[in-house]
Formats: structure tokens, sequence, C-alpha cells
């Protein structure tokens, strides 16, 4: 049976964009749910516009990745409310996902939920691709045919409109790694003499952490590689004097002796 996977784009029966798609026997049956830049979830007849208690049920349990008590689902998403308007509101969150899907959405396993596997999130495929760039699951080679799509992945946020206190620990997580991710590669690219498209990838990182040396590093051994000395003491300089206004601190030794052969001409 021929499958495709990917991230967002027009679907070949004319659907909406977003999410990762999955088309079999050119059909597309899947539902598909967005995470990264904002929420959207969608299937075959289009966008499903659900209410926002839905919205985060559905991200809450896509970020689990697993099983969860339903008391545990309320208290987190309605921590500011009596357990019994909690429980009320998670009741009524569920049956919008029935009501506005024809396929389950949302297993039920007594006081357990989770996201039915089925359903395709954008924001697992990069945390699947992030993982076999940066470990030993895939090669970084097999994805360099679709290394433009991944760091556009990789350059968005987790639910950025979304300000739920169980998101933080979520967002520093999935910035972390995406960050070594487009570090490792940016430094793939950087091997295969793709200079461009390894400055891409690690201007990339350095803008998600703009005091992230690793991320400034990476540039400036892409600069060094590609033969533009004088572009990398510049990054440096600037760098410096980034972390100097902002922190009161100095580059590591690492970054310094990549710069301290040119400086010392």
């Amino acid at each position: 049976m021929p499958v495709a996977t990917g991230y967002g784009g027009n679907a070949v029966d004319g659907s909406s964009p977003g999410g990762l798609l999955l088309v079999v026997e050119g059909i597309d049956q899947m539902v598909r749910c967005t995470l990264l830049g904002s929420f959207d979830i969608s299937h075959a007849r289009g966008k499903i516009n659900l209410p926002l208690g839905a919205q985060r049920l559905i991200a809450f349990l896509v970020l689990e990745d697993g099983r969860v008590h339903r008391v545990m689902a309320a208290e987190r998403l309605w921590p500011a409310c009596v357990s019994r308007r909690a429980s009320a509101n998670l009741r009524s969150a569920l049956w919008q996902v029935r009501r506005d899907f024809d396929s389950t959405v949302i297993e039920c396993a007594g006081p357990q939920l989770r996201l039915a596997p089925d359903v395709h999130v954008d924001q697992r495929q990069a945390l699947a691709d992030a993982h076999a760039i940066t470990g030993s699951a895939g090669s970084a080679t097999d994805l360099m045919t679709r290394h433009a799509e991944i760091v556009r992945a990789l350059s968005q946020e987790l639910l950025p409109d979304w300000s739920d206190d169980w998101l933080l620990l979520e967002r520093d997580r999935w910035d972390q790694v995406r960050l070594h991710a487009l570090e490792t590669l940016a430094r793939h690219l950087m091997s295969s003499e793709r200079y461009v498209e390894a400055l891409e990838a690690a201007l990339r990182a350095v803008s998600i952490e703009p005091i992230r040396e690793s991320a400034h590093r990476t540039l400036i051994e892409i600069h060094l590689a590609e033969g533009n000395s004088a572009c990398a003491v510049k990054h440096y300089q600037r760098y410096r004097g980034l972390l100097h206004r902002e922190l009161g601190v100095a580059p590591s030794r690492r970054m310094l002796r990549l710069i301290e052969p040119l400086t010392a001409l």
C-alpha cells in the first residue's frame, strides 16, 4: 500500500495545509495536528475549529505521549478550577472532540486517556527527525534531501501563543532538542561542502538562542571551512560583545582557540 509522509503542505485532495500529511492510495485519510507555530487540526473534509479547551486537551495528550489519568489531565489543564469544575471542563472538551470527528482522536480506557496512535502530529515528526540527526537511530545523510523542510520545522516554536504553565518544560525540551539537531545538521552540511545550507541551519540555531555558544561556534567553523576568515573574526567579535553586554562574561577558551590563529597574524 503506497504511503507518503512529510510536514505541512497542500494535500492532494485540496484540503487545507498544516500538520503531517499521510496519503494512502491517493486519499487523505488521517487526522493531522499541528503544534509548531500554532495549533491546527484537520481531516479529509478540511480544518476543524475546535474550542480552546478541546485544543488544549489534544495538545496536552500529544506532549504527554502516553496514557494520562483523567484527574491529572483536568488538574493540569484547569489548575485554577476546583476539582468538580475541572472535571466538568474535561468532559466538555472530550465531547467536543467526539462531536467534530468521524474517527477516534482521543482513546478512553476507564480513567485513562491518550491520543489515538493514527493521529499524525508535526511536532512528533520533527522530534523523530531531530533524534535521527543527533543520535544513532538514523544517519543524517539519509535526511539531507529533506534538510530544507526539516530546518523549517525545527525553526518553529511550540504553541507560542499559549501561556499555560504545563507548556513551559515542554518548550524547554523542544528548544534543546531542536538546537542540538540544527547544530548537528549544520556540521553535516558543512562536511559535505554545502555551505549555504549549513549557514542557514546554524543561523536558525543562533536566532532561537542568541547567547548559545555552541551555535555561534558552529557558525564560525562554517565560515572558516568556506575560507571566510574575516567573517569568522567579525562574528566572534559580535558574539563577544553580546556576551559582555548581556551577561558580563567572555566566550570560552574553546571558541577562542578557533580565532586565535587568525588574530595572532
